[in-house]
């Protein structure tokens, strides 16, 4: 029988699962291992106490003697676009000159996913995980807690954050991008950001972008924000419908990918960018300092986060998980290229 019968530390296994389902520990097993082998009925008492107890199945437990895998998870909302390529590559790479993998999953921008994921990555012996920022439901982080797995929060900060955080603030990046085109005289600007529910980081800029506009005197009437995907595409679309119906001096996206679609927007309206039109982006994701004209961002180091953050759970796994939850926040940079200049004066 290769699952655990009674984990350590209080982390229910088959026993406490066939007691609460009402069956044997042997049907339980059978169940993990065979699963159609066992009626219908009785697999979903023993599915919904598994789920109840948080259970988690040791796929490994027959073949693992030491005390680490050497793998570490990373879990991120998508691997479809560049926002998070770099900070992966980089993430593995360091992964592996400490003799570590990776196991890495997407959930989509739904958060309700990713307590499946973790539940598959800790039937997996991972020796730590990295999340994305800091919306997270309670299943997951008890699942990692319970088991005194490491787990950091990643590509954003918060000086009061629960989990210890490896990112950079993202409420001043939008405060950065804001304050540039308001300075250099906009006042007809649309704010393109992403949904943010479950999404810390939008919810972040958006909010530092707010900010920097009432301090230049914007009203909330005059703070529109729109919503647009982190798709080149729907992004080119959204802005598109957008200026034909409300023509707009400066475009302030929520992230490259946002911003990429609005150039290309731009262009396909016959809109001269910078002359009719600025656009600033957030990250300086591979390939906006070689669009036509170069996209103006802030630079999110995604590289350095991503090492710091596989040094950090290595050292984490290695050392015990931290007493105190670390914080680092790493600097942003601004960067100043041509899709930007003051409006044109009547």
């Amino acid at each position: 029988m290769n699952e655990r019968i009674r984990s350590r530390k209080g982390v229910p296994g088959i026993v406490e699962v066939a007691q609460r389902a009402g069956v044997s520990p042997a049907t339980v097993s059978r169940y993990f291992n065979t699963p159609h082998v066992v009626r219908g009925p009785t697999r979903k008492r023993i599915e919904q106490a598994a789920h109840d107890l948080g259970y988690i199945r040791d796929r490994m437990a027959g073949s693992m003697h030491n005390r680490f895998s050497g793998t570490i998870g990373l879990i991120v909302p998508t691997i479809d676009n560049a926002i998070f390529a770099e900070m992966i590559e980089a993430f593995s790479t360091r992964l592996a000159q400490h003799d570590r993998t990776m196991l890495i999953a997407a959930h989509g921008y739904d958060l309700d996913r990713e307590t499946a994921i973790v539940r598959s990555l800790l039937e997996r012996r991972i020796d730590g995980v990295a999340l994305v920022g800091f919306d997270h439901a309670d299943v997951p982080l008890n699942m990692l807690a319970k088991r005194e797995i490491p787990a950091i929060s990643i590509w954003n900060y918060a000086p009061n954050s629960s989990l210890p955080c490896i990112g950079a603030d993202n409420f001043e990046a939008g405060q950065l991008v804001t304050d540039h085109i308001l300075s250099l005289g906009h006042r007809k600007v649309a704010f393109l950001f992403a949904d943010t529910k479950g999404n810390d980081r939008a919810r972040d800029r958006l909010d530092g972008a707010k900010s920097a506009a009432k301090t230049h005197g914007l009203t909330d009437e005059e703070i529109a924000v729109f919503d647009c995907p982190y798709d080149i595409g729907q992004a080119k679309q959204r802005v598109t419908e957008i200026l034909q119906v409300q023509p707009r001096t400066a475009l302030i996206c929520g992230n490259d990918v946002i911003g990429h679609g609005a150039l290309f927007a731009c262009q396909a309206l016959g809109l001269s960018v910078p002359r009719d039109i600025s656009i600033v982006g957030i990250g300086d994701f591979r390939g906006s300092a070689h669009m036509e004209p170069g996209l103006t961002t802030v630079r999110l180091p995604a590289r350095k986060i991503g090492r710091l953050a596989a040094d950090a759970l290595v050292q984490m796994n290695e050392m015990g998980a931290a007493s105190k939850p670390f914080r680092s926040k790493v600097p942003l940079t601004f960067m100043h290229r041509g899709s930007t200049a003051p409006p044109q004066r009547a």
